[in-house]
C-alpha cells in the first residue's frame, strides 16, 4: 500500500482500503498467495490475523499513517514482506510462477523508484539506505516511454540480498519486468495495470 499510495496520490493508508484495486491486491497477497504457504505459529490464527489487519487495523481512520512514511526503507522490507512467501512457493511448487499480486507489488515498488506518480508528476522518494543505488540502476528508464526499458531491473530483481532469493530463479523476474513496463507506459498506466491483473 505504501508505494502504490505514493504513486496514486494518497496521503492516508486508511483511505487506500477504500480503493477497489488496492484492496483486491492486499487481499490477494494475504489470503490467496500468502495464506496457503504460511507456517501456523500456533499462537495466533494466521487467517484471523489477516482479517484483523485488513478489516480493522489498516482501514482505521484514527491511525492517520501516511504511505510516504510507510515507504521508508522499503529496500530493507521487501525481502521480509515477500521473500519468504516466494521461497515457500519455490520449495512447494518448484517456482513462484503462479503468483500475481506479489509480483505486481514488487513491480509497483520498482515503478515507485522512478519518483514519478501515475499522473506524470515528480515526487520525493521516502528515505531508504539504498535509494541512490536503486535509482542509478533505473538509469535510462523514462516515464511514458516503455521502449526506454532495456533490462535495467535485472540486477535488482536478481539480488538475493534484497529479496532473499533471485527472482529469476524463482520464476517471477520476467513477469515483474513485464508488469513494470506496463506501469511506465504513461499517465494512468499504474491504475490500468492494477485493474488488468486484479
Amino acid at each position: 500500500l505504501a508505494v502504490f499510495g505514493c504513486l496514486l496520490g494518497y496521503t492516508k493508508i486508511s483511505d487506500e482500503m477504500k480503493d477497489a484495486e488496492l484492496r483486491k491486491m492486499v487481499e490477494r497477497i494475504g489470503y490467496t498467495e500468502g495464506l496457503p504457504v504460511v507456517v501456523d505459529p500456533g499462537i495466533l490464527d494466521p487467517k484471523e490475523f489477516i482479517d484483523t489487519v485488513l478489516n480493522v487495523r489498516i482501514p482505521n481512520p484514527f491511525m492517520p499513517d501516511t504511505p510516504q512514511r510507510i515507504a521508508t526503507d522499503t529496500s530493507q522490507k521487501v525481502g521480509i514482506r515477500y521473500g519468504e512467501t516466494i521461497k515457500a512457493y519455490v520449495e512447494k511448487e518448484g517456482s513462484a510462477e503462479s503468483l500475481t499480486a506479489i509480483p505486481l507489488a514488487i513491480a509497483g515498488w520498482c515503478r515507485y523508484l522512478l519518483g514519478i506518480d501515475d499522473n506524470g508528476e515528480s515526487f520525493e522518494l521516502s528515505a531508504d539506505p539504498m535509494a541512490e543505488e536503486l535509482k542509478a540502476q533505473l538509469d535510462g528508464v523514462r516515464f511514458a516511454e516503455p521502449s526506454s526499458y532495456t533490462g535495467q531491473l535485472k540486477n535488482l530483481l536478481s539480488n538475493a540480498n534484497i529479496f532473499g532469493i533471485n527472482l529469476y530463479e524463482a520464476g517471477i523476474g520476467d513477469k515483474i519486468e513485464e508488469l513494470f513496463v506496463e506501469e511506465i507506459a504513461g499517465k494512468g498506466a499504474v491504475r490500468e495495470t492494477l485493474k488488468k491483473y486484479l
